[in-house]
């Protein structure tokens, strides 16, 4: 039985509770009786008549209150008051997640938009990503980083702040120029090989068409398989002819037509058992990281466990000790002879 208005407090056997009308009534009864003590009987009556009159104890009545907290207090310990600490434990099983970008000189590209605002799709894809790293709390993410080859800017981690801070080190022109697909998703599935989640997935992003590096997309990807890896590919970036800036420069490099080869990301995406995801937008791009987040749901436990301190020895500790005072007094200090009675 818990009582409102304090928290964390119940009672296990709240029926001896009603026991404690009993109190009132001992007091009741106590109170109203009046009489003589035990006395002596004496041969004559004139010297020792004052001495015998009827009254009401006051030594009585201080030990039958001691009595009387004794029964409140014991009848108290008995109902078992307990402390109610409760809590949930939450028992996650992770995800392990390598986001592979392509960071080729074509990711400078300025045809997304923040706002108003024109960004590059590097920027944009930053962007995107910092928010799905945000909303994974429980999953190991790391970042390769391809274009004609791969580095590592962050390893698997679960540390998500250190993570999104490290974005920055994704970078182009920090390896050879081209569009290393094979390569990629290679890197990200070796860096993966020896993880013990019981899901592992790469999310692929690139703007172009394989290039360069000595494995096919396709050769990677059965790779990756064989090692229980999903694979969602993702082109991203607009169709047509653009230039890409030179922040060193101020001059523009024109790339010609835009080239998405979408056949082979399906053909990635089908043999890693995943989904190839077309986005010409920084909000498609949300979308669709969004619609990877639930696809990819980290398996989470949670039961609410609750646990008692008892504290009936408070209570029986009163009990007893206004149980033993009362009788200490009784037989000490508070010990009274009989009063005599005349006749």
């Amino acid at each position: 039985m818990t009582i409102p208005g304090i928290p964390n407090f119940q009672i296990l056997h709240p029926l001896w509770l009603l026991l404690l009308v009993l109190a009132p009534l001992f007091a009741i009864l106590r109170g109203s009786r009046r009489g003589r003590r035990p006395a002596i009987k004496f041969p004559a009556t004139s010297l020792l008549r004052d001495l015998g009159r009827p009254a009401r104890s006051g030594v009585g009545g201080f030990i039958f209150g001691l009595v009387l907290i004794s029964f409140v207090f014991g009848v108290a310990a008995l109902s078992r008051p307990q402390k109610v600490l409760s809590y949930d434990e939450e028992k996650a099983e992770g995800i392990s997640i390598m986001l592979t970008f392509d960071v080729s000189l074509s990711m400078l590209i300025e045809d997304m938009y923040i706002g108003s605002q024109p960004v590059n799709r590097l920027t944009a894809a930053k962007r995107v990503v910092a928010d799905f790293i945000k909303a994974r709390r429980n999953d190991r993410i790391g970042i390769v980083a391809f274009a004609g080859e791969t580095y590592l800017p962050c390893p698997l981690t679960l540390d998500r702040d250190w993570l999104i801070n490290n974005l920055d080190r994704v970078q182009t022109q920090r390896v050879g120029d081209g569009t290393a697909i094979g390569s990629g998703i290679a890197s990200a599935a070796n860096r993966m090989r020896k993880e013990k989640t019981a899901s592992k997935v790469i999310v692929l992003l690139t703007d172009g068409a394989n290039n360069s590096g000595r494995l096919s997309p396709q050769d990677a990807a059965k790779l990756a398989a064989t090692l229980g890896i999903k694979i969602y590919a993702i082109a991203f970036g607009t169709p047509g002819i653009h230039s890409i800036p030179d922040p060193r420069r101020g001059t523009f490099t024109p790339v010609g037509q835009q080239l998405f080869d979408e056949k082979t990301l399906q053909e990635v995406a089908n043999i890693g058992n995943g989904q190839f995801f077309m986005a010409q937008s920084i909000n498609t791009l949300g979308e669709v990281f969004e619609t990877i987040d639930q696809l990819e749901k980290t398996k989470i436990e949670r039961r609410k466990i609750t646990e008692t301190e008892e504290l009936f020895p408070w209570p029986l500790a009163v009990s007893a000790g206004a149980l033993f005072l009362a009788l200490l007094l009784s037989l000490t200090v508070l010990h009274s002879a009989p009063e005599p009675a005349v006749t």
